[in-house]
């Protein structure tokens, strides 16, 4: 997979309004059914040693993960109920750090995904976690 660096066709900002466009922006891209994210590290993302914070990869990781899983559910809301990440190496300032999640499991009532943040072809950290499907209740009122 190309990262936006290296080739900037297809990838759009990923509309998120909420804590993502604090520490964003997390760019998509979507090949067919398989979805790419991609965010750039910058210098308010670091850690005190100059590295991109834990915490930074692991926000984006959710969100990438947990979209996916939207997707994988129909369109239905899902929460994270389970979520482990592993460090592997550090991702530095200026790097583009992408991740493209892979479903493991689909179940009536959860997603279970995996997914690699890599920087540059190295792996950085890998993701884990279970997704809960949100069920709509229907409005009063409503047939």
């Amino acid at each position: 997979m190309s990262s936006p660096d290296s080739d900037p066709a297809g990838w759009r900002a990923f509309d998120d309004p909420g804590f993502i466009a604090l520490v964003g922006p997390v760019l998509l891209r979507e090949d067919g059914e398989t979805l790419h994210f991609a965010f750039r590290a910058e210098p308010r993302h670091a850690n005190l040693i100059g590295v991109v914070q834990g915490g930074m990869t692991m926000t984006f990781a959710d969100r990438a993960l947990g979209f996916t899983a939207m997707r994988a559910a129909g369109g239905a809301n899902c929460v994270t109920v389970q979520f482990e990440m592993q460090f592997v190496s550090a991702a530095r300032i200026g790097e583009t750090i992408t991740m493209t999640p892979e479903v493991v499991q689909r179940t009536q009532s959860l997603v279970f995904l995996r997914g690699d943040a890599r920087c540059e072809g190295r792996i950085v950290a890998t993701a884990t976690g279970v997704w809960k499907i949100l069920r709509r209740r229907p409005q009063a009122g409503a047939e």
